[in-house]
């Protein structure tokens, strides 16, 4: 059952060539971020090349005001991940229970899945779909061309050459628990996080590992222990990938030179018995943001090349765990674990200062997105899964100086609350 509040147009006229992707919307940044989904900005004969989706919107709309445009209702379970493909919306639930709704009515287009648990992460990469699951495995869909429009399961990763070419050998084997040892290429726990940069699939892992595989032939590259407790997030941005994980560390990988074996760069440390939940970074690199499980974002400020990051601003954005963040240009969006979503724009020297707050979600917001080709009046759309098993659909318009209250990191005062019509 999809409610739509008001009826809001997003135009996007098919392909000739094929029914299914077509004129895909970019990501909110060009870092390629997931502490549940990821689009890459990989360019191929795809059907998620990069071109802008027009709007048509009736004339009494308001720009200035926040609204709702939809709740889009249909899983069986919480929702745990969303990414934006085009004129479609991935969200995922249960490992048979991934929806694909089609712009601009936003039904249903199609649903796939496979396996049992639920689906943590969703990316994106020319003509593929990965899923991450609870099972340890990361999924690969290739989208058919054909007027069947499917979604096919064209491989699992580690793919099965990549385990023939390694399970007879002990030196392969890692110890995973007490009397029990794994191929180095497999996760050993759920699979909580996906991104893809610059030609390699990053997975973080409950089992608090780094897995780096080569997007042209699947391959497992690497496997570094990474963390010393759950990784919940990762991001990947001018040749850094960021780790955000229970242990209360966001930690910076790089290679040298671009080539090679990744290895530490940095250190951001968190409040002390904390956990990192979700991770963004700023466009051109240069601001980091931890979402924490006390409802505190935290940022930090990197310093060009010297790989130093320094802390900048401490903001209680909600009462409870920040669950996950996205970013919208100047904007960051927090959805918690207390039903609510935080707007925050981004000042000098990376402080927040909160704009607004939408209210509407029954269950704790488990996961955003933002659409920059949607962008019209001065605004943005904003998609939000929740435990609630629903889907909403927001408009968020650029608030002027007059509407910004600086919260700074002490209490919040006066704020724009929105509730769902």
């Amino acid at each position: 059952m999809n409610t739509l509040l008001p009826r809001v147009h997003l135009s996007a006229p098919m392909n000739s060539k094929s029914k299914l992707w077509t004129n895909p919307t970019s990501t909110s940044t060009s870092c390629s971020s997931s502490s549940s989904s990821s689009i890459s900005s990989e360019n191929d004969d795809s059907p998620f090349c990069s071109q802008r989706i027009p709007i048509v919107v009736p004339a009494f709309f308001n720009f200035n005001s926040h609204r709702s445009l939809a709740v889009l209702s249909g899983h069986v379970g919480s929702v745990s991940c969303l990414a934006l493909c085009g004129e479609f919306i991935l969200s995922a639930s249960q490992g048979k229970d991934i929806i694909v709704w089609q712009q601009p009515d936003l039904r249903v287009f199609a649903k796939f899945g496979q396996g049992e648990g639920s689906v943590k992460a969703l990316a994106t990469v020319g003509n593929k779909v990965f899923t991450a699951h609870q099972d340890s495995r990361i999924r690969v869909w290739k989208v058919s061309r054909s007027s069947e429009n499917v979604f096919k399961l064209v491989d699992s990763l580690p793919t099965t050459k990549d385990y023939l070419g390694k399970f007879m050998k002990q030196s392969n084997y890692v110890q995973t628990r007490r009397h029990h040892k794994r191929l180095w290429i497999e996760h050993a726990d759920s699979i909580s996080c996906l991104t893809v940069y610059n030609g390699l699939i990053y997975s973080g892992s409950w089992d608090k590992t780094l897995k780096v595989w080569r997007l042209s032939d699947l391959k497992c590259l690497e496997s570094v222990k990474a963390h010393d407790d759950a990784i919940n997030g990762l991001v990947a941005c001018k040749g850094v990938v960021f780790s955000a994980s229970a242990d209360g560390k966001i930690k910076a990988w790089g290679r040298k030179e671009g080539k090679g074996e990744h290895c530490l760069k940095g250190v951001l440390e968190g409040h002390k018995d904390v956990s990192f939940n979700a991770i963004v970074v700023s466009e051109d690199g240069k601001w980091v943001y931890g979402g924490g499980s006390d409802g505190f974002v935290m940022g930090w400020e990197g310093s060009g090349g010297s790989e130093s990051w320094k802390l900048v601003s401490e903001t209680k954005a909600h009462e409870m765990a920040v669950l996950c963040m996205c970013l919208m240009e100047e904007f960051l969006c927090s959805g918690s674990a207390d039903k609510s979503i935080g707007i925050w724009r981004r000042e000098a020297f990376g402080k927040l200062c909160k704009v607004g707050v939408i209210n509407g979600h029954e269950g704790p917001v488990k996961c955003l997105q933002a659409s920059s080709s949607s962008r019209i009046g001065g605004g943005f759309l904003l998609y939000s899964g929740s435990l609630d098993k629903s889907v909403r659909v927001w408009w968020v318009p650029r608030y002027n100086d007059a509407e910004v209250e600086d919260n700074g990191s002490t209490q919040f005062g006066t704020e724009n609350k929105f509730m769902l019509a």
